[in-house]
């Protein structure tokens, strides 16, 4: 496992295309950025979810892992809740919090790299997939930012158009903006 420095979050990135073992238990809480979900696999957090409404994350939890049982569990997932909660509020979490992150090998080279942008600086998708030596693959880099479902843990929000303007965000852009004034970007 590889623990990112600069945050609170332990990365441990699944063999490329391997899927989450046992059911997903999940939590809804609320932070100053709105409504957050936490999905959690037998590993560590697998889902981050930002939004206004509870049923609507349920729903994109749902889509993420339809194979998978979900269950809500408060209790469960309440200390694991309240760090991220207090990460995305206050930027730091009083311990670390253990990622399960899957997706394709691609996906996960575009998220180490966005992990690797420090806190309070922006990247453009051609800058990203220019530091991973695809120039070319900037609609791909695109599409990796947008499977990201562990939002500020993969700081996909650091990313922004060419001309330095905030484009979409799957969490919505006006939380993305948000987010990078807290950050000081």
């Amino acid at each position: 496992m590889k623990t990112n420095l600069h945050s609170s979050f332990a990365y441990r990135y699944r063999s490329p295309g391997s899927g989450i073992s046992g059911p997903v238990c999940y939590a809804i809480g609320q932070s100053a950025q709105g409504l957050v979900l936490a999905g959690r696999s037998r590993h560590g957090i697998c889902a981050i979810f930002l939004g206004e409404d509870a049923a609507e994350l349920r729903g994109q939890l749902s889509k993420a892992f339809p194979r998978l049982a979900l269950s809500e569990d408060a209790g469960a997932l309440g200390r694991d809740l309240d760090r991220i909660i207090a990460f995305l509020d206050n930027g730091v979490s009083d311990d670390v919090i253990e990622l399960d992150i899957g997706g394709t090998a691609f996906q996960q080279k575009v998220w180490r790299a966005l992990c690797a942008i420090p806190a309070g600086q922006t990247r453009s998708y051609t800058e990203l997939a220019q530091s991973l030596s695809v120039p070319a693959a900037v609609r791909a880099v695109g599409g990796a930012c947008a499977a990201n479902v562990l939002a500020i843990a993969i700081p996909c929000h650091r990313i922004v158009r060419s001309d330095g303007s905030i484009s979409g965000y799957r969490w919505g852009v006006e939380r993305k903006r948000a987010l990078l004034a807290k950050e000081g970007a």
